[in-house]
């Protein structure tokens, strides 16, 4: 997982350099140095995290994806309302096993087991909000879902027709975070990369890792949960549009 990490990182010190050599006469556009009326900002982004204290003596790292709304609060932009919500994968079992006792080995399908963190936060943001680079910052108060679920699909269509959730818990969760937008067009729909971090205290839950449900002879299953902080770092690379009033 710290070779994506690092790639993330240096995405970070190169894009500026990269954006800004897309376009020499961006300081001559009015149309990018104006202010624009928006509602509003919608982004998505790819993202990787790294777990944080007590966590990482558990769980080596996890990768998902993020949504986020962002809404301005005054007219030129510097004060605003976060919403964020994502999913991360932090383990990850396959098995190829029989359909059924009754069928035998006639019939593979694949048994896949993934433990996951789902997570949903509001808070304040503030933000540079003109220049080749805007940096900003943002807090959010929030609650994550750790949760283990087994999925069954066919070998040959890979469609999925069975899921159950394994086990699961809630935690109340608060962080703070950090990035740039590096603006790619202006107008009244502009297109930015949004780079960042977040630091994610989600507090004490019981989660499953990869090895912790245990297939009994009889059919049945016995999980070995494990209690501890779940703070994670992540990190995200992705882009936000502005959408017009």
């Amino acid at each position: 997982m710290r070779s994506p990490l690092l790639l993330l990182l240096g995405a970070l010190l190169l894009a500026p350099s990269a954006v800004l050599a897309q376009d020499d006469d961006w300081e001559d556009d009015e149309e990018y140095h104006e202010p624009h009326p928006t509602g509003g900002f919608f982004g998505a982004s790819l993202t990787l995290a790294e777990p944080r204290g007590e966590f990482a003596q558990y769980v080596d790292g996890g990768i998902g994806g993020e949504l986020n709304y962002v809404h301005r609060l005054d007219r030129d932009g510097w004060f605003a309302l976060r919403v964020d919500g994502g999913f991360l994968v932090y383990g990850y079992e396959r098995q190829r096993v029989p359909l059924s006792e009754t069928i035998g080995g006639r019939i593979l399908v694949d048994l896949e087991t993934s433990n996951n963190i789902a997570f949903i936060g509001v808070g304040p943001q503030i933000g540079v909000p003109n220049g080749h680079i805007r940096p900003y910052a943002n807090a959010y108060v929030g609650y994550s879902y750790l949760f283990t679920q087994s999925t069954v699909e066919g070998t040959a269509y890979d469609e999925e027709f069975a899921a159950t959730t394994n086990f699961d818990d809630w935690t109340p969760a608060h962080g703070f975070g950090a990035g740039v937008y590096i603006p790619i067009r202006g107008g009244y729909r502009p297109i930015s990369i949004d780079i960042g971090m977040k630091y994610r205290n989600n507090g004490v839950a019981e989660y499953l890792r990869e090895g912790d449900i245990q297939d009994n002879d009889d059919g049945s299953i016995t999980l070995f949960p494990v209690r501890s902080d779940t703070d994670l770092m992540t990190f995200h690379i992705g882009f936000s549009i502005g959408i017009s009033r």
